[in-house]
C-alpha cells in the first residue's frame, strides 16, 4: 500500500511539471493548500482553469491523501479512540470487530461532519464542476469548513504549544494561523478528550472488576480468573442501561 501511494505520488508530480513546463509563459497561477503547506504552480493564459488531464492527475492524488485526510482533520480520530477503549474496558479483543468499529466510526463521523461536508460542496465543488471559480478559490473556499470545525475542537494552550515549537510568534487573530499548524493541535486536542472520555468509560468496568475479583477472594476461589465472571455482568450491565446509545450520546455532544 505504501509502495503503491509513493508511486501515485510521484506520477502525480512529474505529470504536474510537465503540465505547467507546456503551458508556457503566457502566465501562471499559484494554488495553495493547507495554508501554503503544498503549493501547485499551474501555467495558463489569463487565468484560465486547469485543464481536463491536469484535474485528473489532481483529483488521484486527492483520492491517495483522502484517509489521511479523514483521520487528521475530522471527527474520525476520537471516534474510533473512544470505541477502542470500550472494546478494552470489556477485555474482549476481538469483539466488536475492527471493520466494525470502523465502520460505525466512519458513519458516526459522516454524522458530526456532514453540515462541514455540505458547506464544502456548496462553496467549493459546485461551483467549481460549473466554472464559476478557479481551483485556487475552490481550494480556499473547501478548507475553510474543516478549519472552523478543527478551531472549535482545539484547545488554546495545544495550539500555542504548536506554534513554540515551530519557533513562530503567535498572531493577534486566529484567522492569521496558518492551517498546517491547526492540524497537529486539533489531534492533540482530539487525543486529549478520547482519552477523557475514555477514563469516564473505563471506571464502571473498573469497580465490577474490583468487586468480582474481591468477591472470589473472599470465598476462596482464587483458581477461578475474575474475567470469567465479571465478562457476563460487564455485558449485562451494559445492555440494561443502553450502553452504546449512551456513547453515542456523548460522544457527538462533546462535539462543539
Amino acid at each position: 500500500m505504501r509502495h503503491r501511494l509513493t508511486t501515485v505520488l510521484i506520477g502525480a508530480t512529474g505529470l504536474l511539471l510537465w503540465a505547467s513546463t507546456a503551458a508556457g509563459a503566457a502566465g501562471s497561477e499559484t494554488t495553495e493548500v493547507l495554508g501554503g503547506a503544498v503549493r501547485v504552480a499551474v501555467g495558463g493564459s489569463g487565468g484560465a482553469g486547469l485543464n481536463d488531464a491536469l484535474r485528473i492527475v489532481l483529483g488521484l492524488t486527492l483520492i491517495a491523501v483522502l484517509p489521511a485526510i479523514v483521520v487528521a482533520m475530522t471527527s474520525f480520530t476520537r471516534t474510533i479512540i473512544v470505541l477502542s477503549m470500550l472494546r478494552h474496558a470489556f477485555g474482549m479483543q476481538d469483539t466488536p470487530p475492527n471493520v466494525v468499529l470502523v465502520s460505525l466510526a466512519l458513519f458516526l463521523t459522516l454524522f458530526t461532519m456532514s453540515p462541514a461536508f455540505d458547506r464544502m460542496y456548496k462553496s467549493a465543488v459546485q461551483p467549481l464542476s460549473h466554472n464559476e471559480i478557479n481551483l485556487d478559490q475552490a481550494l480556499t473556499a473547501g478548507v475553510a469548513p474543516l478549519r472552523e470545525f478543527m478551531l472549535r475542537q482545539t484547545r488554546e494552550s495545544d495550539l500555542q504549544l504548536i506554534l513554540e515549537s515551530a519557533h513562530v510568534a503567535v498572531p493577534d487573530s486566529i484567522d492569521e494561523v496558518r492551517t498546517i499548524y491547526v492540524i497537529p493541535a486539533f489531534l492533540l486536542s482530539e487525543l486529549k478528550t478520547a482519552f477523557q472520555i475514555g477514563f469516564v468509560i473505563f471506571l464502571p468496568f473498573l469497580l465490577l472488576d474490583l468487586v468480582v475479583a474481591s468477591t472470589l477472594m473472599s470465598m476462596g476461589m482464587l483458581m477461578v480468573p475474575p474475567t470469567i465472571i465479571s465478562l457476563p455482568l460487564k455485558v449485562l450491565m451494559f445492555v440494561m442501561i443502553d450502553g452504546w446509545g449512551l456513547t453515542v450520546r456523548a460522544l457527538l455532544g462533546s462535539f462543539h
